[in-house]
């Protein structure tokens, strides 16, 4: 079975970034990007505009940035298989890897698979209908789109995530309202008091958005109130799912540590798992900032502390 310094799961930009600083530091990684687990690339896959990434200033789609990053990793020498990753066994070194296809043995591992944001099953909202059509699950990413502009935008939640999503979007959007299922917010107190006294956001209590609906874009959605059963149809030119995200960890089977939530935990100031030359980049352990860039920086950062790990047990 083929040995390999270092073997990196994922797709996006943790990935490939941790890969071209890998390639450039004569690691020669093996990249599994997956095939059946989800879209080559992350999420960006399945972003329209990107105009947050630096060095765009044009702006530049999910799509055309992430081949943009494979084309670099492989340019340097990155090796990528299109398969997924069905296990890894971390009970001793080297770590044994089974793909789809392939089996490989591992002296260090980056996982870098991502998380994927929770959406509802909604009529309107699937692949194919309104996603990435005014119906999103990142207000951050998205929420300054030109569709969005002083027009009436909707959040789906109760939490704080969706609270400060709705707060970020009222920059935006002429009123933003909050959809939640209860009748009050499961958000902290003090951020439940700045939505209830934010003049440019309305709570719908006890309610659900039961259907969206539009042309090339979303132009309305239909409104249930939970309690009395009635429904009213309202203008909107976006809704945003702040529900969560899923960490995508299920293939390691709880043999690295994670938080409540299943973030991979990593030691402070570095990218270092509980487990001795496993390292994590990108989303699958960041609940908090999940954006391209910062995937980015803590796949360099997973790349340079691979590295370092791989120098200090003498492993050339």
């Amino acid at each position: 079975m083929e040995k390999k310094k270092l073997v990196i799961i994922g797709s996006g930009p943790a990935a490939h970034t941790a890969a071209i600083y890998a390639a450039r530091a004569n690691l020669s990684p093996l990249l599994y990007e997956g095939f059946m687990s989800g879209p080559s690339g992350g999420q960006l896959m399945t972003t329209t505009e990107v105009e947050n990434f630096p060095g765009f200033p044009e702006g530049i789609t999910g799509p055309a940035l992430m081949e943009n990053f494979r084309a670099q990793s492989v340019r340097f020498g990155t090796v990528i298989l299109t398969e997924d990753v069905k296990s890894v066994d971390l009970s001793k070194r080297p770590y044994h890897i089974r793909g789809t296809k392939t089996e490989v043995l591992a002296e260090s591992i980056i996982i870098s698979t991502g998380a994927t944001a929770k959406r509802l099953d909604i009529e309107g909202a699937g692949d194919g209908e309104f996603w990435q059509k005014g119906v999103t699950a990142c207000a951050v990413c998205d929420g300054a789109a030109p569709i969005f502009r002083n027009k009436e935008l909707f959040v789906i939640g109760g939490g704080d995530s969706a609270v400060e999503e709705a707060i970020f979007l009222t920059k935006y959007g002429s009123k933003v309202f909050i959809v939640h299922r209860r009748d009050e917010l499961r958000a902290s107190k003090i951020m439940a008091e700045r939505a209830l006294k934010h003049p440019k956001i309305e709570i719908l209590w006890n309610s659900a958005i039961e259907k969206i609906s539009g042309d090339q874009v979303v132009k309305k959605v239909l409104v249930k109130n939970l309690v009395d059963g009635k429904t009213e149809e309202k203008e909107a030119a976006g809704v945003f799912f702040a529900i969560g995200h899923q960490p995508n960890t299920g293939f390691l089977e709880g043999q690295l540590e994670t938080n409540d939530v299943g973030y991979i935990v990593v030691k402070k100031g570095s990218t270092q798992t509980s487990v001795e030359g496993v390292f994590a980049a990108g989303d699958v352990q960041d609940p908090t900032y999940r954006q391209a860039i910062t995937a980015a920086g803590t796949g360099c950062m997973a790349a340079l502390d691979a590295e370092r790990w791989l120098n200090e047990m003498g492993i050339e």
